[in-house]
């Protein structure tokens, strides 16, 4: 006869306890795989978010560098501009000064005043627009009027500086007002 096996309740108990223990641990590592996801997902965002703040950092100290760049080299723009007439005036006291020959000492003396300013104005990058022979350039030369050109070689090209331009690093600082040959 076939024996009849007993369950035995205490030996019942501890495997359904074993099972339970294990169930609650399984779902205790689920929800901390959810956790560490949630953390990991967090960080991965915080570490984004810490990249574009680096990235508009340096956008924005590179903006500011090329901010006061600029205004430095307005700002001296702006003080070159304003020597401009002084320089004009230098060069037409020179200019009366050659055809008088009552003061070599005034003559002497705003040579010297002269080359000085020139000298330092040139240091700064004011460069003069050498206009006289050279053809009529709409980017260099305001045509103040057009005169009949002494020959054919001449037409376009201007006949006479009204007065000098420069520039300034490059760029047009005053355009050279002249009168071009027609």
């Amino acid at each position: 006869m076939a024996e009849k096996k007993k369950i035995n309740k205490a030996e019942v108990k501890p495997e359904v306890a074993e099972n339970k223990k294990l169930a609650a641990l399984e779902a205790r590592i689920e929800g901390l795989n959810e956790q560490l996801e949630e953390v990991r997902k967090k960080e991965s965002d915080t570490k984004a978010d810490f990249l574009r703040l680096m990235a508009e950092f340096d956008t924005f100290r590179r903006r500011t560098a090329e901010e006061k760049l600029a205004l430095v080299s307005s700002a001296s723009s702006d003080v070159i501009k304003g020597l401009l007439p002084i320089l004009d005036d230098c060069e037409i006291a020179l200019a009366a000064l050659e055809k008088s020959s009552d003061s070599e000492a005034a003559k002497a003396g705003t040579e010297m005043i002269f080359g000085k300013l020139n000298a330092f104005l040139k240091g700064k990058g004011l460069e003069r627009i050498e206009a006289k022979g050279a053809d009529f350039d709409t980017e260099l030369h305001e045509a103040v009027t057009t005169f009949p050109a002494p020959s054919e070689d001449m037409k376009g090209k201007v006949i006479d500086v009204v007065q000098t331009g420069y520039t300034l690093g490059g760029k047009v600082l005053r355009y050279a007002k002249v009168v071009v040959g027609a």
